[in-house]
């Protein structure tokens, strides 16, 4: 095992840990930490999908068992992203092209979750579930984005629903982790169309990411306080994101 591989698991397993807590399988955290690596743009959207799947697996199945889904609430996204995510995931992107948009998208989830660290006590104040045209509308959109950068579009559902007040926080990292799933299931097999193999070590990095998972979940479904882990991690994202814009 090089050195380099083991080095990714680490944060891999650390990126599952943090991102789960909150109902994130991670992707965007894999893309930061493979791009700090140097992986081939071709090889990095399929592998942290497939991590995504893994670690959203996880956490559908650990936040349903706590009573932190709203499926009523899901399912008018997930119809519309599914096969939008499997349409944007056989689009092959020019690595000049991927580069920066994964970028934008790592700078964007940073800075969604700077933003969202304090607010989650008032988001759960009122709630009220999205119309059905606007949640399609909203779901088509991330699927696409979902496929297009190798992420689940959780990164950019949650704040969403948060900030709109369609879910208390609890309910939406169980939501969130459904969509995640599902998309990028889709997503993947959409990629496989279009890219190749996936990289040797993945089996390696998905041991990584079920331990991070299983810690991530129960200390998301144990109420952890995440306004400090949401800070560090969007540090982490902004200076992936820098590297992969000004490469």
């Amino acid at each position: 095992m090089a050195e380099a591989d083991l080095i990714l698991a680490v944060l891999i397993l650390v990126a599952a840990t943090l991102y789960s807590s909150v109902g994130h399988a991670g992707a965007s955290g894999y893309l930061a930490a493979m791009a700090l690596f140097g992986l081939a743009p071709e090889a990095m959207r399929p592998a942290a999908l497939s991590l995504n799947i893994l670690v959203a697996s996880i956490a559908t199945i650990r936040y349903a068992r706590a009573g932190q889904s709203n499926w009523q609430l899901l399912w008018p996204f997930a119809v519309t992203s599914v096969p939008a995510a499997f349409i944007a995931g056989a689009i092959s992107v020019p690595p000049d092209i991927y580069k920066p948009l994964v970028g934008a998208v790592l700078a964007v989830s940073a800075v969604q979750f700077i933003r969202t660290a304090g607010q989650a006590p008032l988001s759960d104040r009122l709630t009220k579930a999205p119309h059905l045209a606007t949640a399609l509308a909203a779901g088509a959109g991330l699927g696409l984005l979902a496929g297009l950068t190798g992420t689940g579009g959780g990164i950019f559902l949650s704040p969403l629903i948060l900030f709109m007040g369609w879910a208390d926080t609890r309910s939406t990292s169980g939501v969130v982790a459904a969509f995640i799933l599902v998309n990028s299931i889709s997503g993947l097999l959409g990629t496989t169309v279009s890219i190749g193999a996936l990289p040797n070590a993945l089996p390696f990095w998905a041991i990584a990411a079920a331990v991070g998972g299983l810690i991530g979940t129960q200390l998301g479904t144990r109420h952890l306080q995440i306004p400090g882990l949401r800070y560090a991690l969007a540090a982490v994202l902004f200076i992936a994101a820098a590297k992969l814009i000004l490469a």
